[in-house]
């Protein structure tokens, strides 16, 4: 600093010896200290990231890496992350010294003296000296949106997995419920081939026949209207995944087995691990960090900026046939900025960030907020499914046998068709209704796994 007037020189050092500003702290979000919902299982052990091999489904596991790779929304949160790597190397650029070279050549001739001409080249050097941190504080911030921009890819790749696992439950619940659809159909116009012998014979009336007629038409009709349902499932699959529809349909032709209680992650110990296990809760601290970290880098805009430059170069003079050296070379200025009017705009600067920082924080405590609710009506909504599975199974047994011994009646004439059909809308809702059980267990998984973040940890790497 000699070179610096003895007035400027105090006032850096004065200002250097002064405290950093300070970032505000950085902020954590009250979760309840236990989840207060029944835990299926009490609670056991597993790991979420291997949650869908659990399933013993290639073809499940197949459709959701197809949708991976084909979501837009993944590919969309990939490029966030080359944007927020580009963003971290300009920011940690800036905390170093920059280096140019540069050539020159020109001929001329200035008298008395002779024509001539003069080559040369080197390089130019100069440094922003982070006196306050502010290049610091902006590098900061560029690290933790990157790191919520990798917590944003898993999240996509998370949410993307429960859809498409979702999407293929509905296509083989939607079949189960083709089955019951088609089974009943058949019954119906057994029923109602029954009742037009009868009726031809004289044993029964005609309007018995008719009204066994009207019973298989609609179960006809309720079948068709399955069967279309399935095949937009089908090409809802289609369109997620990728996958050509006539491999599809093949694949989808091996009969499916519900899955039984999936081994989870300890639930019980989420709350002190929430923010490693929800990708979008990780992302909204690392968004408070970015904020805090700018509102350091905004406050040292307000400050004397130190800058040192240099140059080096080599040449030749070539005058009056004679040709010389020309070297040259220098350090400095070593120049201080100091910020004396803007009209408040370095000042209104700090402000913004503060507020976005202020914005930040309210955001990632009511994510923390929504995860709790959505890990508790997961947990709700897997007990009820679980508590009402067995009475759902002794309803659907109960009518079917019901149901078996009112036709047994009725074909040994002992019994009314409106009796067998009162039976037989008994049967077929309690089966309905057994089927839209268990897709609802399974779904409950799903959105249980989903609810905990997939049991994803944080990532120390971009992913691959």
């Amino acid at each position: 600093m000699r070179n610096l007037r003895p007035p400027a020189a105090a006032l850096v050092m004065w200002l250097a010896g002064c405290a950093t500003p300070m970032l505000p702290p950085l902020v954590t979000a009250t979760s309840p200290p236990q989840w207060y919902s029944p835990l299926p299982h009490n609670g056991a052990l597993g790991d979420l990231t291997q949650w869908w091999q659990q399933f013993d489904d290639p073809l499940l596991v197949q459709l959701i890496e197809s949708a991976q790779t084909l979501s837009p929304t993944v590919a969309a949160a990939r490029s966030r992350i080359g944007q927020a790597r580009a963003g971290r190397t300009a920011a940690r650029a800036a905390l170093l010294p920059n280096l140019d070279a540069q050539a020159s050549a020109s001929r001329g001739s200035q008298p008395p003296l002779p024509l001539n001409t003069t080559v040369q080249a080197g390089f130019q050097a100069g440094w922003d000296i982070d006196l306050f941190g502010g290049n610091r504080d902006a590098l900061q911030a560029a690290q933790s949106r990157l790191d919520a921009a990798q917590a944003g890819w898993h999240e996509a790749r998370v949410s993307v997995a429960a859809e498409a696992a979702l999407s293929y439950l509905n296509l083989r619940t939607c079949e189960r419920q083709l089955e019951v659809a088609a089974g009943d159909a058949r019954s119906r116009a057994e029923s109602s081939r029954l009742a037009e012998l009868t009726a031809r014979a004289g044993f029964t009336a005609p309007a018995s026949a008719a009204l066994a007629q009207a019973s298989a038409a609609e179960g006809s009709a309720r079948a068709t209207q399955q069967r279309a349902l399935c095949d937009i499932e089908i090409k809802t699959l289609v369109a997620l995944s990728g996958l050509p529809e006539p491999q599809l349909r093949q694949q989808l032709s091996t009969p499916w087995q519900e899955p039984g209680q999936p081994v989870l992650l300890p639930v019980i110990s989420l709350p002190a691990q929430l923010l490693v296990q929800r990708p979008d809760v990780y992302r909204a601290e690392r968004e408070v960090a970015a904020a805090s970290a700018d509102i350091g880098s905004a406050q040292a805009q307000r400050y004397p900026r130190l800058s040192l430059t240099g140059s080096v170069a080599a040449g030749i003079v070539h005058s009056g046939g004679a040709s010389n050296d020309a070297q040259t070379w220098s350090i400095g200025p070593l120049a201080v900025t100091v910020p004396l009017f803007d009209g408040g705009r370095r000042a209104a600067n700090v402000e913004a960030t503060q507020a976005r920082y202020d914005e930040a924080v309210a955001q990632y405590a009511s994510r923390v907020r929504q995860a709790a609710r959505e890990v508790e009506e997961a947990l709700v909504n897997l007990e009820s499914a679980r508590l009402r599975m067995e009475d759902a199974r002794t309803a659907a047994d109960g009518f079917r046998s019901s149901f078996a011994a009112t036709e047994a009646r009725y074909r040994s004439g002992l019994g009314s068709l409106v009796e067998l059909e009162e039976a037989r809308r008994t049967a077929l809702a309690a089966e309905t209704a057994l089927v839209s059980l268990q897709r609802e267990r399974v779904a409950a998984w799903i959105a249980l796994y989903r609810a905990v973040g997939g049991g994803w940890g944080r990532p120390d790497a971009a992913p691959a």
